[in-house]
């Protein structure tokens, strides 16, 4: 007999209600110290951003196209630290609005509980294509004097190429960048490529804007059989720097920062990509100092 027939009626159903409330909870995504350190790196480029932005009579708006449920477990100790979203809500002077988006219907309940109120944040369910280019972007116009920083941070390859495109296009948008060499490796740059499935190439396809990635990511030089051979990571970073200043038309693409777990295995590049100088001297400037200290 199931334990809810045994209960009296009021008992089953405070039972089956906390059952509820605990599958509404969201799955919080434990992170080490190299995701610790990309949050101070975007915090401290937000509030440099949102400074000069109002200094210029300019309206500075955040977009996080995976925002997760606004708060993650520090891997180390597991106590709740605050994400990109919560850290964008403390930047002084402020981000004017907020745009918030995830595929998570409970990550995305926990971040309008965390926003209750505040009626310049929005929340979206759904698709962060369909909505960053059909909801979010067409209104950050530059005759309306409005500009955004956007954070692309996928689980995987869940980003289209046409939303960096379209960022690059307005002229508004800047943009930080997971490039998720993790999911590339496990399922799409594999040594024998024949092996990678036709989902998995077709989201490859949607990340890189189209297949070209194969003649970057193999080369048969050098090879005595003419088998390709897959290339380092780093090689497949730099070349899709490269594009996004040559496709997808950003000016300035500083060089990106290979994130690591504890065995020091590259789990992502971290990306920045402007249309102002001042924008990548900012960056630069806050990496250079991570790397004076040994952090990257």
């Amino acid at each position: 007999m199931e334990m809810s027939a045994r209960l009296r009626p009021n008992e089953a159903q405070n039972v089956d209600s906390m059952k509820r409330e605990s599958a509404k909870r969201p799955k919080l995504d434990e992170i080490g110290e190299w995701s610790e350190l990309k949050l101070d790196i975007l915090k401290k480029y937000a509030g440099a951003y949102c400074t000069i932005l109002k200094a210029r009579n300019l309206h500075p708006i955040y977009i996080d196209g995976f925002a997760g449920a606004g708060t993650h477990i520090r891997k180390r100790t597991g106590e709740l630290i605050k994400g990109s979203p919560l850290n964008a809500l403390e930047i002084q002077p402020p981000f004017e609005e907020l745009h918030l988006i995830d595929t998570d219907r409970s990550k995305v309940d926990a971040l309008k509980q965390q926003t209750t109120g505040m009626k310049h944040v929005h929340v979206y369910s759904g698709d962060a294509n369909q909505i960053l280019q059909n909801k979010v972007f067409p209104n950050i116009k530059y005759e309306d004097y409005r500009r955004a920083l956007c954070i692309l941070d996928p689980y995987g390859l869940h980003l289209h190429w046409s939303v960096i495109a379209d960022a690059a296009k307005s002229g508004t948008i800047e943009i930080f960048l997971n490039f998720p060499t993790l999911d590339m490796n496990r399922n799409v740059l594999l040594w024998t490529p024949e092996n990678a499935s036709a989902e998995d190439i077709e989201r490859m396809n949607a990340f890189w804007g189209d297949g070209s990635w194969r003649d970057v990511a193999y080369s048969t030089s050098g090879n005595l059989f003419g088998w390709p051979e897959k290339q380092p990571n780093a090689v497949i970073a730099e070349a899709f720097r490269d594009r996004l200043q040559k496709v997808a038309g950003f000016r300035y693409v500083p060089e990106p920062v290979p994130m690591r777990n504890s065995n020091s295995a590259i789990l992502y590049y971290l990306f920045f990509a402007a249309q102002k100088e001042t924008a990548e001297n900012i960056v630069v400037d806050i990496l250079n100092k991570y790397r004076k200290h040994g952090a990257l």
